[in-house]
């Protein structure tokens, strides 16, 4: 008989009732007012069916989830908030950032947030293993994209940076649609414009370290962590890198990594330390001395056989179960601030089944944050600082 390792992703949990039966007793407690309201609204917003529609729930015109294959692309069909103003009013805001001017091989990612809003529209809110049902249990908006400059990273990163700090500082929860992963940088910048002294760790899955200076004589997306670690709110020793390995990965980078001893798990670190001890390394490093923790997701960290549509992909990374199995062990136990999801390529993808993947890291960790109490947010957490600090990092010429 083959031993097991008892932290495996892949073990039976150890019960005498089983996942799905308790999936089924989760269901049952959950309420069904969102989805009431929202067939409300369709009906009175969309007007009542036909005569010859059986089911007086349809509307005439499509309003919220049903059916999938219509209806405007916001991601998981969550209302469109025009008026940036009010995000506040809502516990999570995704916002897109369409930018690939960072990229050094293939281009694309300005699609991303398009595509993962598109094939976003599969889901429902409720997921089945943990018993979430998202429509139900928080208030969710898509904020639309920032409007980045195409050809000019450094003028995109600026507008970046201040809209993800509009939307930390307002309380809501930022879900960031990739873009390139030069973004990590500006998205980090504009979480440290509203900590005041406080602090920020970095978990970053990748395949890649992402930690050069410059790449082709500029800020891309081989770039973010140098500069990022460079404020004083998100230091190098609280950067932790989970999944780094294979043949993409340039000295140069490493050479960083080994100077500002940032914390490297390769995938068979996390294979044979298994996920546990991985996500226990992962959080005592990125929270020690910090007050909260930013993930930055690169979805070439999963075996590119599972994620074709991305600028680089490589060969040999995480399982997509193991990947969100530790995603969702760290994020039950880190005081999140944010996530970002980066170097989705919808023109290689295949069927959307990179774009599916990313809509799977979102909506599983916000399930993930609901069930820890992280959301709904009840107060604006205090690291978060009212007032706006433009010069958190040094000028780039």
């Amino acid at each position: 008989m083959t031993n097991v390792p008892p932290d495996s992703v892949f073990q039976s949990p150890v019960s005498s009732i089983s996942e799905a039966d308790q999936a089924l007793e989760k269901e049952r407690r959950l309420p069904l007012t969102g989805w009431q309201q929202e067939v409300d609204q369709a009906l009175t917003l969309g007007l009542p069916a036909a005569d010859s529609i059986r089911d007086r729930r349809i509307s005439t015109f499509s309003r919220g989830e049903l059916p999938h294959f219509a209806g405007i692309n916001t991601f998981l069909k969550a209302p469109y908030l025009e008026d940036v103003r009010k995000v506040g009013e809502y516990d999570v805001a995704i916002v897109g950032v369409p930018h690939d001017s960072g990229t050094t091989y293939r281009p694309g990612t300005r699609f991303g947030p398009q595509g993962i809003r598109r094939i976003s529209a599969l889901y429902t809110p409720y997921n089945f293993e943990l018993g979430v049902d998202l429509r139900e249990q928080l208030t969710l908006c898509d904020v639309g994209d920032i409007f980045t400059i195409p050809a000019n990273n450094e003028k995109s990163f600026d507008q970046i940076s201040k809209g993800i700090a509009h939307i930390f500082s307002s309380g809501a929860f930022p879900i960031v649609l990739g873009g390139d992963h030069s973004i990590g940088f500006p998205t980090v910048r504009g979480v440290c414009r509203h900590l005041g002294d406080r602090k920020v760790g970095i978990i970053h899955f990748d395949r890649h370290v992402d930690t050069q200076e410059t790449d082709l004589d500029e800020r891309m997306h081989t770039c973010p962590w140098f500069h990022a670690t460079n404020m004083k709110n998100a230091p190098a020793k609280n950067l932790v890198q989970l999944g780094i390995g294979g043949w993409q990965v340039p000295r140069e980078g490493v050479k960083v990594c080994r100077e500002r001893a940032t914390n490297i798990l390769t995938v068979t670190d996390i294979v044979e330390q298994g996920l546990d001890a991985a996500a226990d390394f992962a959080l005592e490093r990125a929270l020690d001395g910090t007050d909260c923790v930013w993930i930055s997701f690169d979805i070439d960290c999963i075996d590119a056989g599972f994620v074709p549509g991305t600028g680089w992909p490589e060969p040999g990374g995480l399982l997509p179960r193991e990947a969100l199995s530790l995603l969702g062990k760290i994020i039950r136990r880190a005081p999140v601030c944010g996530l970002e999801v980066v170097e989705v390529s919808p023109p290689y993808d295949i069927s959307d089944i990179t774009s599916l993947m990313a809509t799977r890291v979102i909506c599983d960790s916000i399930a993930h944050l609901v069930l820890s109490g992280q959301l709904p947010r009840t107060t604006i957490p205090d690291y978060i600082h009212g007032e706006t600090n433009l010069q958190v990092d040094q000028p780039w010429v």
